[in-house]
Formats: C-alpha cells, structure tokens, sequence
C-alpha cells in the first residue's frame, strides 16, 4: 500500500511554496496597479479598474477551472494558470513601457485567471488528506499567502531601479517579479506535484469510504441545495463580504481623519497580518473543534471587530477592530473551505469548488464597490454597522449546522 500519508504533505509543501512564489509576483503588482492605471488612462477616476479587471478575471476564471481540473487533472491546471500569468505579466509589462491602456487591462485579466487557478490548490490539498487533516491542510497553502505578500512588495522598489536603469518607465519593473515568480511556480508545479492530486484523492476515496459523503457525481444545480454545501457556500460569500467592506474603505476613512500614510499602512498589514497568521491555528481548530464552530467564532470575531470599528476614529482601536476581523475571516475562511471539501465525491469537487471561488471573487467585488457608495451615503459607522449585520448570517448558519443532529461520525449521507 502507498504511503498517502507522505504523499499528502509532499503536495501540501509543494503548494504552500506554489502559493508562496505566485502571491510575491500577485501582490507586487498589486501594489502598482492604481498607479499604473491612472498614468496610463490619464484620468485619476481610472485607477481603480485595472484591479477590477483583475478580480473579474480571476472571478469567470475560476469556474472554467474547476470544469478544466475535472478533465485534465490538476498538476497540469494549476501549471497551465501560472503560464497564463506569465503571459499576462508579459503583456502587462509591455504594456507600460508602450503606454498601451486597453493592453494593459488585457494583461491584467490573465494575471487574474492565474490568481484563480492559484487559489484552488487549497482543494487540491484538502482532498488528499481525510476529513480530520483537511482543516490543517487547507490552512497550510493558504499560509503562502502572507509569505508572498512580505517578500512581493520589498521587489517593487529594486525592479523599477532595474527597468529605470534599462531605459523603461519604473512601473514596469514590479511585472517582471510577477513573470519570475509564475515562471517558477509553474516550474515547481511540473516537477513537484506528482503523483496527480485527483487520483490521489480518487483512490483514497475508493480505500476510505467513510471520507466522502459518496459516490458518483451529481450535478452542479443539484450540488449546490445541500445544507452543508449551503453552509459552508453562504458562510464563505458573507465572511468575504464582512472582510471586504472595512478594509477597503478604511484608509480613505483614515485620511479623513488627518492619521499619517504610516498609519494607514501600520493598520492594514495588522489587517493582513491577522488574516494569515493563524492558518496552522484555525485549520487544527476545524480538525479538532469542528467547522460548525470554527465558523461560529470566526463570525463572532467579525461581527464584534465591526462594531468596534464603527464609533472609531483614532489609531489604536481601528488597529484592533481591522486585526479581529482578518483574524476572525481566516477562521471562517478555513473553515468553510474544509466543511465545503468535506460534502463532495470525487467527481464533484473541482467544478463545485470552482463555482464557490466564482462566488467569493464577484462578492469580493461587489463589496468594494456597495462600500465605497455606503461611506460616501452614511459614512463609515453606517457601513461598519452593515457590516456588522452581514456577519450574522455566517454565525446563524454555523451554530444551526454546530447544533444539528448527526448520525453517526461519518459523512455519509442517509
């Protein structure tokens, strides 16, 4: 019999690092994109499309990757995303130095669809371990995140001395650390993650019944009206949306209020810090606790971090609502993602986890733009409160699904 054991936590590390080199190359372009779209477009107004572009592309991408996942495997997916990364971040590039909007904006939406297929390698972990790992494992490759996004930024200054020193505008610097790290991802992606993670997962499924609430595949419609796909669909959309309206209006509602840009940067990497910090923590807790009530207290988390944030204007206690609520999102986020692998076959995973990433990128921007039109209606207490009022669904649906009846340990269904 095949070690699975060491097989699994070969393609957890193996995605964690995935994760880690395609977020440095996400994030340092990340950090130009405004800049970028505004000198390019030569209307300020404009800055923010570019990242929009990104979202939705990353958004429609992930679906078609979920349907590609289930046909092709997915090593080759996920190496097929980062290619297209590359690809994009060459656009993107080019783009600069030709001045070229509308190319740039093509760029853009390539890079987003590598960043969707990146995001589903959280499954692919997930589904080579059993159920009592997949919290931690999950938790493992989301943990490359923070990893990429303390080295991502620090490349920016260094390759736009490069580009500058090249004869290129110094905004298309930070793209080429997007086209090395997708190059490497990639790279490490056809050398590393073997054997194939969906027939890891299939033959662990065959050899563990239990694991899985069954056999065969149902359809997508038919998929998505099971409460604990409702569960943890609608807790994972909510948590997104409670996460998103805060942070994305709490520098400008700082500025506001005359804080420092060190301030406003000191609070959202407390923010991002919180969000990612506790991975190894949250996944054991939904391992050991359960995803029920790990959902339940990363929810209680956002709801209070809202309600703090609301009344609030100085530094130190914006500091701590923003931190509670990436603290409390990781918890629903982990969580939710490993209560959602817990109620698929085999078959039914990479189309079903698709579709939820689809729902989460379009909710991620969605929120930015309904808080962005609340602050400027009814300021930031009013979207804070609203905010405050989204994180009850994810709470009442965790402790209905904490509190509902089982029988049985398994996941089987009746």
């Amino acid at each position: 019999m095949k070690d699975y054991d060491r097989i699994a936590r070969k393609i957890t590390s193996v995605l964690f690092l995935v994760q880690s080199l395609s977020s440095a190359g996400f994030i340092a372009v990340f950090t130009v994109n405004a800049l970028v779209g505004a000198e390019l477009s030569g209307q300020p107004a404009l800055a923010g499309v570019p990242e929009a572009v990104r979202v939705l592309g990353q958004a429609f991408a992930a679906l078609a990757w979920g349907y590609i996942m289930e046909q092709i495997g997915r090593r080759r997916s996920f190496a097929m995303g980062q290619v297209v990364g590359v690809i994009g971040s060459v656009i993107a590039g080019g783009a600069v130095i030709s001045r070229s909007f509308p190319l740039f904006l093509v760029g853009l939406a390539l890079m987003g669809m590598a960043r969707a297929s990146a995001d589903l390698g959280r499954f692919a972990a997930a589904e080579v371990h059993l159920p009592e790992k997949r919290g931690r494992a999950i938790s493992h490759v989301v943990l490359g995140s923070p990893v990429g996004a303390v080295f991502g930024p620090l490349l920016v200054g260094p390759t736009g001395k490069l580009a500058q020193w090249a004869g290129v505008s110094e905004l298309a610097g930070p793209y080429g650390v997007g086209f090395a790290g997708l190059i490497l991802a990639a790279s490490l992606i056809f050398a590393g993650l073997r054997p194939e993670p969906r027939d890891v997962g299939r033959e662990i499924a065959r050899l563990y019944p239990e694991s899985v609430p069954r056999q065969g595949t149902r359809p997508l419609a038919e998929i998505v009206r099971r409460p604990g796909v409702i569960v943890a669909m609608v807790s994972l959309v909510f948590a997104q949306m409670v996460m998103m309206m805060p942070m994305s209006i709490t520098s400008v509602h700082m500025k506001a209020h005359a804080h420092s840009l060190s301030g406003v940067s000191l609070v959202i990497s407390l923010h991002a810090l919180g969000m990612y910090a506790f991975s190894v923590i949250s996944g054991q807790m939904a391992d050991r606790w359960g995803r029920g009530q790990t959902i339940f207290l990363g929810a209680a988390m956002m709801l209070i971090s809202c309600l703090m944030a609301a009344p609030s204007t100085a530094l130190i206690p914006l500091l701590a609502a923003l931190f509670l609520l990436g603290v409390g999102w990781n918890f629903a986020y982990v969580a939710g993602s490993a209560l959602l692998a817990d109620q698929l076959s085999p078959g039914e995973r990479a189309k079903t986890q698709g579709f939820n990433d689809l729902l989460l990128n379009l909710t991620s921007a969605a929120s930015q733009a309904i808080s962005g039109v609340m602050y400027a209606v009814g300021g930031y207490d009013v979207m804070s409160l609203a905010a405050a009022a989204a994180a009850i669904v994810p709470l009442a649906l965790a402790a209905w699904w904490w509190a509902a009846p089982r029988k049985g340990t398994t996941l089987r269904e009746p």
